[in-house]
């Protein structure tokens, strides 16, 4: 069977290449194309186009890269028609995904939705284009499922590939990073939320001499990238490759709103959440967006768990005094500890990227 694969960010290319690598055990003969990262080339499939040319976030962003979003979408189609997948697999990234799934159906083609687009936080009205358009969605997160029964459209929940992936990272020591003990920083993976939280993040450095700060390299960016914001912190690290490694010695981190959220507290590391984004971008999602936590950990577990700083809250002041609860206060690291059990007890089905390439090749195969 062929399957076609698109993901557009660091997050779906990771999720992708587990998918890619269980559609192989399930379907030895499988071929495939996708858009997507290094990592899904390195699964085995064929790459088309890497993520970090498709990543644009925000009204101003998306609006102003508007006429090469819609050439992407152009070569994208014509790719898909040349390919003739069986199946055509979409991994969240929904401004694009969605577009494409559209225009798919219409061309008789069976899509899967692996990792729902977050309807659920804005633009729910989307749901209707996914009811028109999606042969099959598959979940990651539990309260998923009966979003889209209450829409009366049947997802079906294989539970969240990072608790999957995280289990097994847990197995293995990490390689030592310092002596000292370490505060992560995770500021994305995109050249401009990297620009807007860096510095920021940075600027905490000289109040805890104490810790060894390690930045998390982005797998789709160059080292030199960060090198002008390095120049004021001789003694912060760039870390390529082996955030997990880093994740598993962290004392603490701060972590840029997203996927490496949920990754963080995963591994067990007390977190500040931190989002600073374009001044209209931020007022348009306050005006749409409905959900009381910006956090996928604060959102599964709905409570504040983790603290989220937002725009103007995300300030030298506000992390210093956050890493100061989180670092010393033991009364708050017990209770985020507790918190982060209940979440891997609602997350913790196995073989997620197994059950989604069984429905998958099942759906070519029907």
């Amino acid at each position: 069977m062929r399957y076609y694969l698109i993901a557009g960010e660091a997050s779906g290319d990771l999720h992708g290449s587990n998918l890619i690598k269980a559609l192989k055990t399930t379907d030895p003969k499988a071929e495939m194309r996708c858009w997507g990262g290094d990592k899904m080339a390195e699964a085995g499939s064929i790459l088309v186009k890497h993520y970090r040319e498709l990543a644009f976030m925000g009204f101003v962003e998306v609006i102003s890269h508007l006429p090469e979003i819609l050439k992407n979408l152009k070569s994208c189609k014509q790719d898909i028609l040349n390919f003739k997948p069986d199946v055509l697999v979409l991994i969240d990234y929904p401004g694009f995904n969605l577009r494409i799934a559209s225009w798919a159906k219409k061309q008789g083609i069976k899509v899967c939705y692996y990792i729902s687009p977050q309807i659920w936080a804005w633009k729910e009205n989307r749901v209707k284009k996914i009811k028109t358009s999606v042969d099959k969605m598959l979940v990651i997160l539990p309260f998923e499922k009966a979003f889209y029964q209450k829409h009366h459209f049947d997802a079906i929940y294989v539970g969240h590939p990072l608790a999957e992936i995280v289990n097994k990272e847990l197995q293995q020591p990490p390689e030592p990073l310092s002596d000292k003990p370490v505060i992560a920083l995770l500021p994305g993976s995109r050249q401009q939320e990297i620009r807007e939280k860096l510095p920021v993040m940075l600027s905490v450095v000289r109040h805890f001499p104490d810790y060894q700060f390690i930045v998390a390299k982005a797998p789709s960016m160059d080292t030199a990238f960060y090198e002008p914001f390095m120049n004021d912190y001789p003694n912060v690290g760039v870390l390529e490759g082996r955030t997990y490694d880093l994740l598993k010695q962290a004392t603490a981190a701060l972590v840029t709103s997203g996927t490496a959220t949920l990754e963080t507290a995963l591994f067990g590391v007390p977190e500040v959440v931190c989002y600073k984004g374009a001044a209209l971008s931020y007022y348009l999602a306050r005006k749409l967006i409905k959900v009381k936590y910006i956090s996928l950990v604060n959102l599964i577990l709905d409570k504040p768990a983790v603290k989220e700083l937002i725009q103007n809250e995300f300030n030298t002041q506000n992390l210093i005094a956050e890493l100061n609860a989180l670092l010393f206060d033991a009364e708050k690291k017990e209770a985020l500890q507790s918190d982060y059990t209940r979440l891997w007890e609602l997350l913790a089905e196995r073989d997620s990227s197994k059950k989604a390439a069984d429905e998958i090749v099942a759906l070519a195969r029907e």
